[in-house]
């Protein structure tokens, strides 16, 4: 599936070359974007949000390659990322969950994953019914985001019953909060971040703006999780409400192409694409896929087209005079103007946990 050829194969080879060549460039830091042009990384030294990302890249190839010295790395990396057990945010989820899941049977990435999950339940707020957003990243507290709402799930729905109350009332109120009025309507009002008023109550933020794709992606695959992850103690509802959004959020809008690869702020189509959204709706879909229902096929095929355009359209080569395996056309953040076409690391995880499944090498509801 890379470019000129359709296979999953090869496309997850030049990946995963990627990331062994990130390794070496990056030592023990973590990688969060790369220039376009010669594929330099800009680091942090203690992974930020995107830390599992680099965890779970490494665990991905560590699966596939068979290698010790690779499973050792990932293992180190993973280990990194214990002081975000303490922290204050929800983004805890995408940390803890990405950056453990992909080991699979590893019992210290088992342990932190377990300690990630009681530590966001104890952050749960019962009042506001979800996992508040958090201050450890800076900002107010009391936020509802959509990027603090996959990871989370699937953490939460491993901490016993508590958890998996908890982590369908986080989903759910999430559900309630950013698509509001709209569900239900065939319209997509989407609101990826509100913040909580004592007197007011929940109000939409302006940033990250409702066009915001990567908003879309990310409550798609924590829906996905959600009906991979049904709790038999809640109601039918329950998963008739997450099938619903499932259907609302997976929607195509537009032109084909434009369905597989979205513009960064879809209230700007002439503004840049993010391959990474594509990315994570593609992992998305392929979990939806292996929800018994009628959309299990489709779902999956349009997985699979979203991928193989990523490979065949987005994802350098050999001969393209820069690194091969990055995948490049990612936006960080477009009304910043920052990384707006370039590689991103949780682009690349995604991109190559979705080549993985289709290979065989992971099973995709388990991550």
């Amino acid at each position: 599936m890379s470019a000129g050829d359709a296979r999953p194969g090869p496309a997850l080879a030049a990946v995963m070359a990627r990331v062994a060549e990130t390794a070496e460039a990056v030592g023990p830091r973590f990688p969060l974007y790369a220039e376009p042009d010669d594929g330099r990384w800009t680091t942090t030294g203690r992974g930020s949000w995107t830390g599992g990302f680099w965890a779970g890249l490494l665990w991905l190839r560590a699966r596939y390659t068979g290698d010790a010295a690779d499973r050792r790395a990932a293992a180190a990396c993973t280990a990194r990322l214990e002081p975000w057990v303490r922290a204050d945010t929800a983004t805890r989820g995408l940390i803890l969950w990405y950056g453990t899941a992909p080991a699979g049977d590893d019992a210290r990435a088992t342990e932190l994953r377990g300690r990630g999950a009681d530590a966001v339940l104890s952050a749960y707020d019962r009042e506001l019914g979800l996992v508040p957003w958090g201050d450890a990243l800076g900002g107010p507290r009391l936020l509802a985001r959509v990027d603090g709402v996959p990871g989370t799930v699937p953490l939460l729905a491993g901490a016993g019953p508590r958890g998996a109350a908890a982590a369908a009332a986080h989903l759910h109120r999430h559900l309630d909060l950013c698509l509001g009025a709209g569900r239900g309507t065939g319209s997509l009002p989407l609101r990826p971040a509100l913040r909580f008023d004592a007197a007011a109550g929940w109000q939409p933020c302006a940033d990250p703006p409702p066009g915001w794709s990567r908003g879309r992606a990310w409550l798609l695959l924590a829906v996905a999780d959600a009906l991979l992850r049904p709790d038999p103690a809640l109601p039918g509802s329950a998963a008739a409400r997450s099938a619903e959004a499932a259907e609302l959020l997976s929607a195509e809008g537009g032109s084909p192409a434009a369905g597989l690869v979205p513009a960064a702020d879809t209230d700007r189509p002439d503004g840049p694409l993010d391959t990474s959204a594509a990315a994570i709706t593609a992992v998305a879909l392929l979990k939806l896929a292996r929800v018994p229902g009628p959309a299990s096929a489709a779902y999956a095929q349009r997985a699979e087209a979203i991928l193989r355009r990523l490979a065949e359209h987005h994802l350098t080569g050999p001969d393209s005079g820069r690194p091969p395996g990055m995948l490049l056309d990612g936006c960080y953040d477009a009304a910043k103007g920052l990384a707006v076409r370039h590689e991103l690391v949780w682009g690349d995880f995604f991109l190559a946990l979705g080549l993985a499944a289709l290979d065989g090498v992971v099973d995709i509801t388990g991550v």
